[in-house]
């Protein structure tokens, strides 16, 4: 039903009158409706159209047949979001998808890809508010009180743990790195099912990563493997809370200390998360957070540091201004690098800060609603679920099908309800670029995940 009650408002069948459309027009509030004849799309009438319509002399009692637009431009249902935004223009503010029968089951917009998109922010006025703020000042670089505020307003949530912004979650998770020694000689372990990020910020700091596999309930770092592939040259461990759901972190930091290892979390998934209620990221020696477009609280672009030891965050300030001494101007302490999040990012992370709660609660009944209505069919292996210990921020809803089902397909068919979903990472593991860093010879759990399972709208 769901797209009926979201299309119902833009569509309108040839053999109705111009006070008809101009009704669905006055209603949708867009300016546009498609005519639909028999589930295909026939013709497109704009406020525009009309207005052209009434110059020509035509009246509200005229047929829409004899004014719409027929030619018009859309789009294969199954168009990528690349090729969406490409041709939307100026001119061209929104395109009709057509599924393979030629039928007509969704519309994008500059606004919406979909009807219900896979993902998208939860913007407050008080971004836009902040922003020109900060514009009206020229306060629009990496200084500014935005920046300064978003940082203590985020150690707020962790434990009033010193928090550092960055430009992006994969800096942040370098940054950790290099700040807590790791480079050139060590290993770091890191789980097989998850993004990209964790295992390039290993690599970009020169440290070599060591992939395991992830467990079946989880999906996050199986801890019984870390100690498989443990060298003398085994320096930490990445834990990722992987989309929202925490890992097993108790024994993980158990595992890490009996075998001295550095852990640093990766929570580029996880802000909000909790294990036996305290946030997951104030557990590690370092932990490390995104701020993507599609992420939970985003500023866009960006990322946060935060680590256990106050020394180790001085380190990281230092380094993340080009390493220059924060005593003497222009005087350089370290090879560093220019991690700095603007002051405009910042801005807008103030503003998600001030909603917090309100997503995570948003988040949180989405998935209970999901949960509830998806238990009982018997074409799923698996939901994400909390149990006794955790506080699921469920960034992505992630589901995992029955080995039955045709994964692929499916997305596709939501596709032709207006509705976006997409298939989860793959695991490193089977992408050659990463392949010589496998510490396992097989990994079946996460390529079991990778080839069933699928995110729906969260």
């Amino acid at each position: 039903m769901l797209d009926q009650l979201n299309l119902d408002n833009f569509t309108i069948s040839s053999d109705k009158k111009m006070s008809d459309v101009m009704i669905k027009l006055n209603s949708n509030i867009k300016g546009i409706c498609f005519v639909v004849d028999d589930g295909k799309l026939v013709g497109i009438v704009t406020d525009g159209d009309i207005r052209r319509a009434v110059l020509k002399n035509f009246s509200k009692n005229d047929m829409i047949s004899d004014f719409m637009n027929r030619e018009f431009i859309s789009l294969p249902s199954d168009s990528t979001n690349d090729e969406i935004r490409n041709r939307l223009s100026n001119k061209i503010k929104y395109i009709p998808l057509i599924n393979k029968n030629s039928e007509f089951v969704d519309f994008a917009s500059y606004e919406n890809y979909r009807t219900i998109p896979v993902m998208e922010p939860k913007l407050s006025a008080n971004a836009s508010l902040y922003v020109q703020e900060c514009i009206e000042t020229n306060w629009i670089s990496s200084k500014g009180k935005y920046v300064t505020k978003f940082e203590e307003e985020f150690s707020k949530v962790n434990k009033n743990y010193k928090a550092l912004s960055v430009s992006n979650g994969t800096v942040a998770l370098h940054l950790a790195l290099v700040t807590l020694g790791i480079g050139k000689g060590d290993e770091v372990i890191v789980p097989n099912f998850t993004f990209a990020a964790s295992i390039n910020s290993i690599i970009h700091s020169g440290a070599t990563p060591v992939i395991i596999d992830v467990e079946p309930d989880t999906w996050c770092i199986d801890v019984k493997q870390i100690k498989e592939v443990m060298t003398p040259k085994t320096k930490a461990i990445m834990p990722v809370h992987l989309y929202g759901m925490p890992c097993k972190i108790d024994e993980i930091m158990s595992t890490a200390k009996s075998l001295n290892l550095l852990v640093i979390e990766d929570c580029a998934e996880a802000i909000g998360s909790k294990w036996k209620n305290t946030p997951v990221g104030t557990f590690g020696d370092a932990a490390t957070f995104s701020f993507f477009g599609n992420k939970t609280i985003t500023t866009g672009e960006g990322g946060m540091v935060i680590f256990k030891d106050s020394k180790n965050y001085e380190k990281a300030k230092t380094l993340r201004d080009h390493g220059m001494s924060s005593k003497k101007k222009y005087w350089h302490d370290y090879v560093g690098y220019n991690y700095r999040m603007t002051n405009l990012q910042a801005a807008v992370g103030v503003s998600q800060m001030e909603q917090f709660d309100q997503i995570i609660n948003k988040k949180r009944e989405i998935a209970r609603r999901y949960t509830e209505n998806l238990k009982n069919l018997s074409s799923i292996e698996k939901l994400p679920k909390d149990n006794n210990n955790t506080f699921h921020s469920y960034w992505l809803y992630s589901i995992q099908l029955k080995k039955t089902i045709d994964r692929d397909n499916l997305i596709l068919k939501l596709l032709d309800k207006g509705i976006e979903a997409r298939p989860v990472f793959y695991a490193l593991n089977e992408m050659p670029v990463y392949k010589s860093f496998s510490g396992l010879d097989d990994f079946p759990v996460s390529k079991n995940i990778t080839n069933t399972s699928l995110s729906l709208p969260s």
